[in-house]
């Protein structure tokens, strides 16, 4: 079987891809291993840099209607008692929905016919005969494509491929679940973020009924046997906010467990992203494969969002180069090389911002992990200086049109 886009990974920028690239005329083919939609899962934050992608990909008016606009930001430092509000200008905009929500939107709005389930690639040649890239799959099939996106997430079979380094791990996880109430939650629309010691609490509202929540903290050595438990993760949340308000407390005991994940944080070290080729032949990556992140800054799923505008932008310039606008494409080693450089332009543009992103993870894990006042209040001074003291720094970053 051959084709001229394969995409691995049935995900947020999976999918998101596949439909950049389906408006601008192009056809992929989407390879998911499991069979069928991986929509469970928390919530995400979209920022308005997720916003502005979703409207250029068409689904952001019926998303909206499922998510209310906050209104403000508080950060709250329990240690010092020190509080700061801040108003969200009309031009900002922040929503938090659930990503069952965010993956079946993408899902409905791309043809099912590229979308192929019970798909597990498990291993790339090259062929010899036109250096495109050849996948192995499970069930024995060989599927060849002139150009491979790997969004398979931070254990990526492509990213391995392409000998990318395995993701670091830091030494604290992230607890998020929903909390469904049957009346009113009673909750202001605005993202609530408190910090004591080492344990950083995270409240957003979803709807009137739900909301979403979140708990950075250092991570135990019961954590990797708890993360199929829900009781237990649930236990030991509670543990972690005590000295937090009984709100807050309150709103993890009334959890819905089944939406309860736990997971250790993984990164790329910025410096590592300097020199990373995330690019070999026509094969490349996007979303968590490229840039796995931390939860703290709320970029996971505003970024891969961008992937997918960047990639769809530049293959389809890429494309267009190798018909010539007359008709006909030429030979593969000519197709060959457009491809290349339209995937090299993408490496490119996407290089700098996803370094500033992880080098927010990297300086907000430290923050958390510090253990002494002196060496939090020194992290704190870099990312004032970096980030303006505030990760809402990297929501106004605008990847461009489609």
């Amino acid at each position: 079987m051959e084709n001229d886009i394969v995409i691995v990974g049935a995900g947020i920028c999976g999918l998101a891809t596949a439909l950049a690239l389906h408006r601008k005329g192009l056809k992929s083919i989407v390879l998911e291993r499991s069979n069928g939609l991986r929509s469970n899962g928390g919530a995400l934050e979209i920022h308005n840099n997720g916003w502005r992608v979703l409207d250029q990909l068409g689904i952001a008016t019926e998303l909206r209607e499922k998510a209310v606009r906050l209104e403000a930001i508080n950060d709250v430092l329990l240690d010092t008692g020190k509080t700061v509000e801040r108003t969200l200008t009309g031009k900002e905009e922040l929503r938090c929905m659930k990503r069952k929500d965010l993956i079946e939107a993408l899902f409905n709005a791309v043809p099912r016919e590229y979308i192929r389930f019970g798909c597990q690639v498990k291993m790339l040649k090259t062929d010899t005969m036109t250096s495109f890239p050849e996948l192995h799959c499970s069930d024995g099939s060989i599927i060849k494509a002139k150009v491979l996106i790997g969004c398979d997430g931070v254990n990526s079979v492509v990213a391995k491929s392409l000998k990318l380094a395995d993701p670091r791990f830091m030494s604290i996880c992230a607890t998020r679940g929903l909390t469904s109430y049957p009346t009113c939650h009673g909750l202001e629309n605005r993202f609530t973020r408190v910090m004591r010691g080492t344990v950083d609490f995270g409240l957003l509202a979803i709807t009137d009924n739900l909301v979403h929540w979140f708990i950075g903290r250092p991570m135990l050595p019961s954590d990797s046997e708890n993360q199929d438990h829900p009781e237990l993760i649930k236990k030991s949340s509670l543990g972690a906010l005590k000295g937090f308000p009984k709100e807050f407390i309150d709103t993890v005991k009334q959890c819905d467990l089944e939406s309860l994940y736990l997971t250790q944080v993984k990164y790329r070290a910025p410096w590592d992203l300097f020199f990373t080729c995330f690019r070999n032949g026509t094969v490349t990556v996007a979303g968590d494969a490229m840039h796995p992140m931390g939860p703290f800054q709320g970029q996971g799923a505003g970024s891969s969002l961008e992937d997918a505008i960047v990639l769809a932008r530049c293959i389809a310039r890429g494309m267009c180069e190798a018909t010539k606008c007359e008709g006909g494409i030429g030979d593969h080693r000519d197709l060959q090389r457009r491809i290349e450089g339209a995937l090299g332009r993408y490496v490119k543009e996407r290089r700098l911002r996803i370094i500033r992103c992880s080098l927010q993870t990297y300086v907000v894990g430290m923050l958390l992990e510090a253990s002494s006042m002196v060496k939090k209040l020194l992290v704190l001074a870099v990312f004032i200086v970096f980030f303006s003291g505030t990760s809402l720094s990297l929501a106004g970053y605008d990847c461009g049109h489609l």
